[in-house]
C-alpha cells in the first residue's frame, strides 16, 4: 500500500466532492485532505467540510479552485461542473500534479490545451466509463489495442424511433431508469449528448482514432466500458453503476481502495443487454464525432449550443428532437480555428458565441410542437 496521499477537492458539495470526501473519511490512513474549494451554493455544507477536515487552503469560486489546484499535493479531484473548471484542471497540470478529472467539460472545451499541458499518465479519469477503460486497457499493450466500447443506458427513451419522439415532455426526459441527476446531465443521457461528449473524452484521454471508438447500449449498466484487443479478447470493467470505484480509482491510481463499493452479488440471477446504438432516432453521437473531428473549438460550441438548447426545451420553447439538429446547425456556422491559434480565451469565446448563436437560433423554433 501507498503511504498516505495529500488530495485537493475542487467542487466539494457537489456529488463526486461528497462521495470522495466519504472514501477520505473511511480511509483516514490513505488519504489527507490538504485543499477544498467549491462554487459557493452550500455555504453551510463547505463550512462542515472545512471544520471536520481542517484544510490548509479552502475557498469559494473559481480563482479559488486555480490557488486550490496550484498547491502542492499528490492528487487534485476536479469534480467541478462546467467551463469554470478549464482553468483549475489547466493549474493543476502545470503544478505537475495527478489531475483526477470528473469535469468532464474541462477536457471537452479545453481539449488540446489539456492535452498539450498533461504528462504521459498525469490524468486519471473519473467518468465510470473512461475509468472503466483506464483500468481495461491494462491488460495488454497500446499497440495491442482494436477498439474501445463504450456503453450506454440508452436513457429513458430506448428503442423509441425518432418520430415516437416527437411529443416527449420534459417530465419523461428526466425520468432516467437508473440514476437521479441534474437537468442537463439527465437531458443529456436522453439526447445521447452525453454519450456523444465522451466519445471525444475518450478520443482525447486514450489518443484513439474516432473510428475506433464505439457506443453500444446496455440498459442495466453493470458493464461500464469495454476494450478490445486485436486478438479479439474484450477486457471489461463490471461493478454497480454507481461513482464509488471512478472515485476511488482517481484518488489513489494505479492502486485500488478495499471497500470503496459494494461487490455484485453472483448469487443472484440477472440478464445483461447489449443493443445497438440508433443513430436516426439518437443523431448525437454521430454530431460528436463531427465536431471532435473538427477539434480546436468545435466540441466547445457542440457543448455550449446544447445546454442552451436543454434549457429551451424544458422551458417549452424547443422540441425535444430539435435540440440536437439545433446544435448541428449552431455547429456548422462555427468557424473552426487552428489549434495553433487556441487558447482559453479562444474556447470561452467560442463558448459565449455558440450560446449566443444557439438561442438566436432557436427563435425560430418557437412555433414547434
Amino acid at each position: 500500500m501507498s503511504s498516505r496521499r495529500d488530495v485537493v477537492i475542487l467542487g466539494s458539495t457537489g456529488s463526486v466532492g461528497t462521495q470522495a470526501l466519504d472514501l477520505v473519511r473511511a480511509n483516514p490512513e490513505r488519504f489527507r485532505v490538504v485543499g477544498l474549494s467549491a462554487g459557493g451554493s452550500q455555504q453551510e455544507l463547505f463550512d462542515q467540510q472545512v471544520t471536520e477536515f481542517a484544510p490548509a487552503y479552502a475557498g469559494l469560486g473559481e480563482q479559488a479552485s486555480v490557488e486550490a489546484a496550484s498547491m502542492e499535493c499528490d492528487v487534485v479531484l476536479n469534480g467541478i461542473t462546467g467551463a469554470v473548471g478549464l482553468r483549475p484542471a489547466l493549474a493543476a497540470l502545470e503544478a505537475g500534479t495527478t489531475l483526477a478529472l470528473a469535469n468532464k467539460e474541462a477536457l471537452i472545451i479545453g481539449g488540446p490545451l489539456i492535452v498539450d499541458a498533461a504528462k504521459p499518465g498525469q490524468i486519471v479519469p473519473v467518468d465510470s466509463e473512461h475509468s472503466a477503460i483506464a483500468q481495461s486497457l491494462r491488460a495488454g499493450r497500446r499497440d495491442e489495442v482494436r477498439r474501445l466500447v463504450l456503453t450506454a443506458s440508452g436513457g429513458p427513451f430506448r428503442g423509441r424511433t425518432r418520430d415516437e419522439l416527437a411529443t416527449v415532455t420534459p417530465e419523461q426526459a428526466l425520468a432516467h431508469p437508473n440514476f437521479a441527476m441534474g437537468r442537463v446531465i439527465t437531458t443529456n443521457s436522453a439526447t445521447l449528448v452525453n454519450k456523444g461528449l465522451e466519445v471525444i473524452e475518450a478520443h482525447l484521454l486514450f489518443d484513439v482514432p474516432f473510428d475506433d471508438i464505439e457506443v453500444v447500449v446496455h440498459p442495466q449498466q453493470m458493464i461500464h466500458s469495454m476494450v478490445e484487443f486485436t486478438d479479439g479478447a474484450v477486457v471489461a470493467q463490471l461493478g454497480l453503476p454507481t461513482m464509488l470505484v471512478p472515485i476511488a480509482m482517481g484518488l489513489a491510481w494505479p492502486d485500488r481502495v478495499p471497500g470503496a463499493e459494494t461487490p455484485i452479488d453472483w448469487r443472484t440471477a440477472a440478464d445483461w443487454r447489449f443493443e445497438p446504438l440508433d443513430d436516426e432516432a439518437f443523431p448525437a453521437v454521430e454530431l460528436a464525432r463531427r465536431a471532435g473531428r473538427a477539434g480546436s473549438t468545435a466540441p466547445a460550441v457542440y457543448n455550449a449550443a446544447n445546454e442552451v438548447c436543454v434549457d429551451a426545451f424544458h422551458e417549452g420553447r424547443l422540441a425535444f428532437v430539435d435540440i440536437v439538429p439545433t446544435v448541428a446547425s449552431v455547429l456548422g456556422r462555427h468557424d473552426v480555428p487552428s489549434e495553433q491559434e487556441l487558447t482559453v480565451d479562444a474556447v470561452l469565446g467560442a463558448d459565449a458565441w455558440a450560446r449566443t448563436a444557439a438561442a438566436a437560433r432557436i427563435e425560430g423554433h418557437t412555433d414547434r410542437p
